[in-house]
């Protein structure tokens, strides 16, 4: 249980908008030491802007998470500035879709290097300090964050490359969790998994190193841009919501946080097909029309 957040220092990956953002809000507002950290300057220049003005200590840093040397340093620069830090939210996500087999190297690279060797990275570095830090003072408590998604727990159509990044996340942080109950009481780990919700994410192209043209885009992969858009634009729960559920989730030391929990009727279903040996089920269940008109569109000549 933890319930004193002044003076402690969170780390946030993807801190220059969505769920990053709205996190190190709370942050602020909670008296915290903040190390932001973006791959995009001007928004992470905004977010730093905002959150000194709330009177906090921060460390800005342009970082891209999926290089093992920049994480380092990142790492090494927040030891010296405010050492350990007490909680650390490995958020930055990326997003791309189209039918599994039609994804390039490209795609696959940088995708698993953000979603996931994000996430690697942050754990790797920042575990080790936290655990040291535990070690010398009883009182010391801590929490890992690690953003996945529902797709991380399904598996729709035509977002394979997505949904494999996130599976792994999943699998990760749920024995991040358990290797550290192995070790430590004074650390915990916990796993968000959004549904659809109004973040950033659907034009993080914007930040992707030679990023295909639209001519470029295969017809499955244009559809899944454009389900994809509409579905996270019309999200009805906010991302500062979601954030709220985050620190909630921390003082709790519960582990799953699911944005929409009513979406969790579809895993319930993907699982009993698991433990039944059955066949996959539609991931739509409860939204039978979403597969259809996909598979509409994709077969239409």
């Amino acid at each position: 249980m933890i319930q004193d957040f002044k003076g402690k220092t969170a780390v946030l990956t993807g801190a220059g908008s969505g769920f990053g953002l709205e996190c190190a809000r709370i942050g602020a507002a909670r008296g915290m030491n903040l190390v932001l950290v973006d791959v995009q300057q001007d928004a992470l220049d905004k977010a730093r802007t905002e959150m000194e003005a709330a009177g906090v200590q921060v460390l800005a840093r342009r970082v891209d998470v999926s290089d093992a040397a920049q994480m380092e340093a990142l790492a090494a620069a927040v030891k010296e500035r405010f050492g350990a830090p007490h909680f650390v939210f490995n958020n930055a996500g990326v997003g791309a879709g189209g039918l599994v087999w039609e994804n390039t190297v490209a795609d696959w690279e940088w995708v698993l290097g953000v979603d996931l060797w994000g996430v690697i990275h942050g754990v790797r570095l920042f575990t080790p300090m936290m655990l040291e830090a535990a070690a010398k003072d009883p009182a010391y408590r801590g929490h890992i964050t690690n953003t996945a998604s529902m797709a991380g727990l399904l598996t729709p159509p035509n977002m394979g490359i997505y949904n494999a990044a996130k599976a792994a996340v999943v699998s990760l942080t749920e024995t991040l969790y358990q290797d550290l109950n192995l070790v430590t009481d004074q650390i915990g780990a916990s796993l968000l998994c959004p549904y659809f919700v109004p973040t950033g994410i659907t034009s993080s192209e914007r930040n992707r190193p030679n990023a295909p043209k639209e001519t470029e885009l295969t017809k499955s992969q244009l559809i899944g841009q454009a389900m994809s858009n509409k579905a996270v634009s019309s999200g009805k729960i906010t991302a500062a919501e979601v954030a709220a559920k985050v620190f909630d989730a921390i003082s709790d030391n519960q582990f799953y946080v699911f944005s929409h929990p009513k979406a969790l009727g579809n895993v319930r279903s993907r699982m009993e097909n698991i433990v039944a040996v059955k066949n996959p089920a539609d991931p739509f269940l409860e939204r039978p029309e979403i597969g259809q008109k996909l598979r509409e569109q994709l077969r239409a000549g």
